[in-house]
């Protein structure tokens, strides 16, 4: 897919103000780049997949350092090779380290309730075929779908619950409505 380079650095420059609509824009450009690059290194779909998650969610952390003169997808790979060497690290001296509350509490302080176009096909499906779309979906997907849309808890809600990062979960939450958006406009 050929993604236009001013289009890009609007979206950058929105995100680091702040924009929801910016990071999902950014999200969907590239999260095949990053998702693909980890599968060739980790041959797994489950590992490739939740890299990715930490690493959108890294770089939405830190869009505000990211400088115009790199290319945008060169820093998210960098990024997530880092996730990847840290996640084989922690693997390899299993110790996990937990997020200080005040990490947390600093991440994502806006939150933009404003309907995606996600949400709103999500929305205007019948609850039984709803639920039929949903069950396609990994059980990850599911489980924060479920928790946002069903249980109507908040991300910090979520967070807590599924002992996530507040950014993981966003991210997750983005990627699961927009693979449930593409199942519902196939079915």
């Amino acid at each position: 897919m050929e993604i236009d380079k001013n289009n890009i650095e609007q979206n950058i420059t929105k995100a680091k103000n702040g924009s929801q609509a910016a990071f999902r824009f950014l999200l969907n450009s590239f999260w095949a780049d990053v998702y693909n690059y980890q599968l060739k290194r980790t041959k797994s779909e489950n590992d490739a997949e939740d890299i990715a998650i930490q690493t959108f969610s890294k770089a939405f952390d830190k869009i505000h350092t990211f400088d115009d003169k790199y290319v945008f997808k060169t820093w998210l790979i960098t990024i997530s090779k880092n996730v990847h060497i840290d996640l084989l690290r922690k693997k390899n001296s299993s110790i996990s380290v937990e997020t200080t509350k005040e990490q947390e509490d600093k991440v994502f302080l806006v939150v933009d309730e404003n309907p995606t176009p996600e949400d709103k096909i999500i929305r205007e499906q019948n609850l039984a075929k709803l639920l039929r779309d949903i069950k396609q979906l990994k059980p990850k997907y599911q489980e924060v779908i479920q928790l946002r849309y069903f249980q109507e808890l908040s991300y910090k809600e979520i967070s807590e619950q599924i002992n996530e990062p507040m950014n993981n979960v966003k991210v997750k939450l983005l990627r699961a409505k927009k693979l449930l958006s593409e199942i519902i406009k196939r079915s």
